[in-house]
C-alpha cells in the first residue's frame, strides 16, 4: 500500500492535472459532451441572486469561465430557506459562498471555478443527469492512471471518502456491502445498503458502517490529521452525488404536484436516507439537524421516502481521496493559513495575485494574502487571512485574523483572532458602509429568545450586556432585528454606519478597542444595523466595483513591472 506522502503526491499530481484541463478551457467554447451543459447555482434571496448573476457575467466577460454552458441562478422562494447567509463565515454572506476567493491562480480562482476544474472529468463519462454539490468544500482525489470514474447507472451515485469515525459525525455515513468492495485500490464501485445522516459513533457501530482499517486504505478527514493507520476503524463519508434523468423527473413531478414548498428539504438528509434496501422511514420524524422545524416537515419527508424508496444508492469509493470543509471561520484559516497537507495537494500561495512590496514587514509564510495591496511598512500576523482589502502602511494585524473588503488607512494594531469585514450597503438610494467586528471564536448562530437572557451572549468573550453599557446602547425590543431569528449577534444593531469605507472600519475598529480596554465609545448619533440588516441592505455593485479597483490597479502594477525589465 502507497504511503502517505505518495498518496498526496498522487492527490497532488491528478489535481494539477484537472486543474490545467479547467485553464485550456476558460474564455473557450467547449466541444459538446465536454462540459456541463448548465451550471445551476442557488441563492438565498432576490438579493444574492442578483450579486450571483452580476459575479458571473464578470466572470464570462474576463474569460475566467468555460463557454457554451448556460449558467443559471435560482432563487430560494419566500419562506423556509433551503439556501443560507453563511452565519459560521460571514466574510461569504454578502457575495455568496460559492464566489469565496481562494489563494492561488492569477487572477485568483473562487470556489465555483475550483468546483468546476474538480469535477472537470464528469461530463464526458456521465449519463443525463445532475450532479449536486455543496459551496464550501474541496474533494481532492487520485484514482489512477487508467481508472475514470463514470457515473453510468441508474437511480443515484454517490462519492464516498475513507474517513475517521469523528468526522462521520457531521457528515454523511454509507454502509456499504462488505461482500461488494475490498477497500483496496484507489477506486471501487459499490452500493450501499444505508445512508445515515450525521448519526453518532454507536449508531455507525450498530449498522455496520464501521470497517477496519486494514479495507480503508487511509484517513481522510477535514481537521488536521495525518494519513496515519489507527485501530479504531473508519467510515465512509459522502461528498457529492448524482441522480440520473428519470429520478429528476420524478422529483419535479413531486414538486409541482406539493405546490409550494412548506418546509426546509435538504438534498442529502432527505433524499438519500430514502435510498437502498436496508432504508426505513425512522428518520422522517428525527428533527434534530434541521434549522427551523415546520409543522408539514414529517408528511413531506414520508412522501419524499414513499417516491424514492426502492431506489438504488450507488457509491464510488475512493480511497485516495481527501475531503476538505471551509464552511466555519476556523476551518477557513486552517486550511488557508496552517494546513501544510491542502497547501501542498492545491499548491495555495502565500501571496496570490495582490501588491505586496518587499519593503512592507515580512510577511509570516503561514499568513494568506488574496488580490489585496499591502502598502509598505504593513505588518501581516501568522496564521491571517487578507481579502479584497487595501492595507496601509501603519496598520499591524495580528495573527489568526480575517480581514475582507476593507480598506485600512490609519495607524491601527489589529488585534489577534479579529473577523473585519466590510459591506457596502444602500439606504435611501445612497451607498453607504458598514463594517462587522467579531472574535473568530464569537458564535453568530447562537441566540436566546428574552431580553432577559441577552446576558449570555458574548461579543469577543465579553458578555454583550457588558459591551451594549460602553457603547452607550440602550436595551429595547428595537435592539435586534428580528424575533423570528432569534436575539443573537447575528440580529443585534450594533454596527454604525458611515459614509466611508474607511470610516467605517475606523469605527468599528474603535467599538472593538473600547471593549477590549474596558473604556467607553458612545454610539449615540450613529444608525446602528444587525448583521442580517448589512445583507438585506448590500449594495453589490458598490462591492464589486471596489474588488475591480483593486483587480485593474493590480494588473497595471503588473504591467509597469513587465514593460521596466
Amino acid at each position: 500500500m502507497p504511503v502517505a506522502g505518495e498518496r498526496s503526491a498522487a492527490r497532488r499530481e491528478a489535481m494539477g492535472r484537472r486543474l490545467a484541463r479547467f485553464a485550456a478551457l476558460r474564455g473557450k467554447a467547449a466541444r459538446p459532451g465536454e462540459f456541463w451543459d448548465v451550471v445551476a447555482v442557488t441563492a438565498a434571496d432576490a438579493e444574492q441572486a442578483l450579486a450571483y448573476r452580476q459575479q458571473l457575467a464578470e466572470k464570462l466577460s474576463r474569460k475566467e469561465l468555460p463557454l457554451g454552458a448556460r449558467y443559471h441562478v435560482f432563487v430560494d422562494p419566500p419562506g423556509p430557506k433551503i439556501g443560507g447567509y453563511s452565519r459560521r463565515l460571514p466574510n461569504a454572506g454578502a457575495l455568496g459562498k460559492i464566489f469565496t476567493a481562494l489563494p492561488f491562480g492569477d487572477p485568483i480562482y473562487q470556489m465555483l471555478e475550483l468546483k468546476l476544474a474538480m469535477y472537470i472529468d464528469f461530463p464526458s463519462h456521465m449519463k443525463p443527469g445532475i450532479l449536486i454539490t455543496c459551496s464550501d468544500d474541496i474533494e481532492l482525489y487520485s484514482t489512477g492512471v487508467e481508472e475514470t470514474i463514470t457515473f453510468d447507472k441508474p437511480g443515484f451515485t454517490a462519492l464516498a471518502h475513507p474517513s475517521d469515525l469523528t468526522v462521520g459525525t457531521t457528515h454523511g455515513v454509507f454502509v456499504l456491502d462488505p461482500s461488494s468492495f475490498s477497500g483496496k485500490g484507489e477506486l471501487e464501485y459499490t452500493s450501499c445498503r444505508h445512508f445515515l445522516h450525521k448519526p453518532d459513533i454507536e449508531t455507525m457501530r450498530q449498522c455496520g458502517a464501521v470497517c477496519v482499517r486494514g479495507n480503508c486504505s487511509q484517513l481522510s478527514s477535514s481537521g488536521d490529521d495525518s494519513d496515519s493507520e489507527m485501530d479504531s476503524g473508519c467510515v465512509y463519508t459522502d461528498s457529492i452525488f448524482y441522480m440520473d434523468h428519470s429520478i429528476a423527473k420524478q422529483l419535479l413531478t413531486f414538486y409541482k404536484q406539493m405546490g409550494t414548498l412548506c418546509c426546509e428539504i435538504d438534498a442529502y438528509g432527505d433524499f438519500l436516507q430514502a435510498l437502498g434496501p436496508g432504508a426505513t422511514q425512522d428518520y422522517t420524524k428525527n428533527t434534530s439537524n434541521v434549522t427551523k422545524e415546520e409543522s408539514q416537515l414529517v408528511e413531506v419527508r414520508q412522501k419524499l421516502y414513499s417516491l424514492l424508496k426502492g431506489t438504488t444508492l450507488n457509491v464510488i469509493v475512493l480511497n485516495n481521496s481527501k475531503f476538505y470543509h471551509i464552511g466555519t471561520m476556523q476551518e477557513y484559516l486552517f486550511h488557508f493559513t496552517s494546513d501544510s497537507k491542502l497547501k501542498f495537494e492545491l499548491d495555495l500561495l502565500s501571496v496570490a495575485f495582490s501588491i505586496f512590496s518587499d519593503k512592507a514587514e515580512t510577511l509570516d509564510q503561514s499568513a494568506s494574502i488574496i488580490q489585496s495591496i499591502l502598502e509598505p511598512g504593513c505588518f501581516i500576523g501568522p496564521g491571517s487571512v487578507i481579502e479584497y482589502s487595501r492595507i496601509g502602511p501603519e496598520v499591524s494585524v495580528g495573527k489568526n485574523s480575517i480581514i475582507s473588503g476593507s480598506y485600512i488607512n490609519l495607524k491601527v494594531d489589529i488585534p489577534s483572532n479579529c473577523f473585519l469585514s466590510s459591506l457596502s450597503i444602500k439606504i435611501n438610494d445612497r451607498v453607504k458602509y458598514v463594517s462587522m467586528v467579531f472574535s473568530v471564536e464569537d458564535d453568530l448562530k447562537k441566540s436566546v429568545k428574552l431580553l432577559s437572557d441577552i446576558h449570555s451572549l458574548q461579543f469577543v468573550g465579553v458578555s454583550l450586556l457588558v459591551c451594549l453599557d460602553l457603547w452607550g446602547v440602550k436595551i429595547s425590543d428595537q435592539l435586534f432585528s428580528s424575533e423570528n431569528t432569534g436575539l443573537g449577534l447575528w440580529t443585534a444593531r450594533i454596527f454604525p454606519v458611515c459614509s466611508t469605507l474607511s470610516e467605517s472600519v475606523r469605527t468599528s475598529l474603535k467599538m472593538l478597542n473600547s471593549v477590549q480596554h474596558m473604556s467607553a465609545f458612545k454610539l449615540n448619533g450613529f444608525k446602528l444595523l444587525s448583521v442580517e440588516e448589512m445583507l438585506t441592505y448590500k449594495d453589490v455593485e458598490d462591492m464589486l466595483k471596489f474588488r475591480k479597483q483593486i483587480y485593474d490597479e493590480i494588473c497595471l502594477q503588473r504591467q509597469k513591472e513587465k514593460s521596466d525589465l
